[in-house]
């Protein structure tokens, strides 16, 4: 009877297990896509609303700095409230936001209602995930990093082809409004199964280290944001915000050093593994989103494809990620962790490499399979990292840590956004510089062309149409060189696996 009653008893926890995975991935699936699903609409709110592109790119701003902002806050408000009411309330704040977006009349009101959007959203991704660190067991951190992994790196991957074709089809309202079952099914399931955490009244919030952090990271992404569309330092504003970036993080390390009980405790940085994964969790949100920055442009503007036709042609990168992660689940404490991340490492180079070869005429079966070889790259990456950054952190230190984890993530992929555009632009300019050099009278190659009627050099429109066919080869050139830079980036990252700890966790309950 006791055995009986034991095996049911081990049943119903697994059960309450799975259920509380489902409930958390939904939120972190809710917020992830948040991150991209709205870009493709922007044309659409545009003209809706009236807007300029300046104007309209606060749709996108606002959400980003004020998600980053907040996102540090995910450690005080879970010690000051209890972790189970502050998930449940932010899934509410950002699912009722999204509606509100939805439903927005006016640039201001939307503009408005994505800064809430942002707010609570902040921590909906560290919280789900601090909140499967302490449900499992240590040795079933890898099998639980795998299942909320693929909310955070379906998202990015899915947003964009799940907006426009929501935007194609229905209108550009949806990307906000299909927010809602998503909301209202993990708020039942975290109000049902998550276990609220001790409520910690003793702990003070450090409100001046709180604002020179906001003001870092909030002029660091305003800069990161609109540099590219100011010019960066030819323009005063762009100067400013480095100048008060720079100047409010100074402070904030000189802050947190000095003070007896600063905003984020020094000594998480203590955890070799917790450090190094914070840095190399920096370099995969390069990754992860500058590739979705080149290639729908990449591929509508030089290869000729429609915005439907480009969503679906990157959506097996998302396949790709999930079956890494099956696999990278089923090889959970099999395989030392780091040789994981050496293979992804090895398949987002390689994938990258075959971009870096692409042409104007390649096909969609080359599209489709360095996706998924990249997809499965970083499943193999983002796993095992999740998994080892905090297999010897302390469990007090889980939710500060997870905070820094997506947030060092997130400033990655605007950082890497901002990179390759930037160098981009460059590269056009001077691929252009060079290839217009052998447009000349002495040129051969030339004169045979415009005798074979291919090209007329006689005329303004002549030349016109010449010019046109330069940009579009200075452009072809500088997305290739641009996949080149991130193949080495990727590169650069290698000798950071060298300085993980193999040390095996003990088996600690949280």
């Amino acid at each position: 009877m006791t055995q009986s009653t034991t095996a049911d008893s081990n049943e119903n926890a697994d059960g309450h297990k799975g259920l509380i995975a489902i409930s958390v991935m939904l939120a972190t699936i809710m917020q992830a896509l948040d991150t991209t699903i709205a870009n493709v609409a922007l044309p659409h709110m545009q003209g809706a609303m009236g807007a300029s592109q300046d104007q309209i790119s606060w749709v996108l701003t606002s959400y980003i700095v004020a998600a980053a902002i907040c996102m540090p806050l995910t450690g005080i408000l879970t010690a000051k409230f209890g972790r189970k009411r502050v998930f449940s309330w932010s899934v509410i704040g950002f699912t009722v936001a999204s509606m509100l977006c939805g439903a927005a009349q006016n640039l201001d009101q939307i503009i408005l209602f994505r800064l809430l959007q942002g707010v609570f959203g902040a921590s909906l991704v560290p919280l789900s995930q601090s909140v499967l660190l302490d449900t499992y067991p240590v040795e079933k951190h890898g099998s639980a990093m795998a299942m909320w992994g693929v909310g955070v790196m379906l998202g990015p991957i899915l947003g964009p082809s799940l907006g426009g074709w929501l935007t194609e089809y229905y209108n550009w309202r949806w990307v906000f409004y299909i927010n809602l079952p998503f909301g209202i099914l993990a708020w039942l399931g975290i109000s049902s199964f998550v276990k609220e955490t001790a409520i910690d009244n003793s702990r003070r919030f450090d409100y001046l280290g709180f604002a020179f952090l906001a003001i870092a990271i909030g002029a660091l992404q305003m800069m990161l944001d609109r540099g590219q569309s100011e010019d960066w330092f030819a323009s005063s504003e762009i100067v400013v915000e480095a100048i008060l970036a720079i100047g409010a993080f100074y402070l904030f390390v000189a802050h947190i050093f000095t003070k007896s009980h600063p905003f984020i405790d020094p000594a998480i940085f203590q955890d070799r593994n917790f450090t190094i994964g914070i840095i190399f969790i920096f370099i995969i949100g390069i990754i992860l989103l500058a590739t979705m920055a080149l290639l729908p442009p990449f591929m509508q503007s030089l290869m000729g494809y429609p915005v439907i036709d480009v969503g679906l042609l990157l959506a097996p990168r998302g396949m790709g990620t999930m079956v890494a992660m099956i696999i990278v689940g089923k090889l959970s404490g099999k395989v030392d962790i780091r040789y994981k991340l050496l293979l992804g490492l090895g398949l987002t180079v390689f994938s990258l490499w075959q971009m870096t070869l692409f042409t104007r005429d390649s096909s969609s079966f080359d599209i489709i399979s360095t996706g998924v070889i990249q997809g499965m790259g970083l499943g193999f990456l983002f796993v095992p990292l999740s998994t080892i950054s905090f297999a010897t952190l302390e469990p007090k230190y889980r939710n500060e840590g997870t905070a820094l984890f997506s947030l060092m993530r997130n400033i990655g992929s605007s950082i890497g956004i901002s990179i390759v555009m930037t160098y981009l632009a460059q590269r056009m300019q001077i691929n252009h510089a060079f290839f217009s050099e052998f447009i000349t009278p002495f040129n051969q190659s030339l004169q045979q062309a415009a005798n074979a009627g291919l090209v007329n050099t006689d005329s303004a429109k002549g030349f016109s149409q010449l010019n046109a066919m330069v940009n579009q080869e200075a452009a072809t050139l500088a997305y290739l060189q641009d996949f080149r830079l991130m193949m080495w980036i990727t590169l650069a990252a290698t000798p950071l696996i060298l300085l993980f700890s193999s040390k095996k966790p003990s088996l600690q309950p949280a």
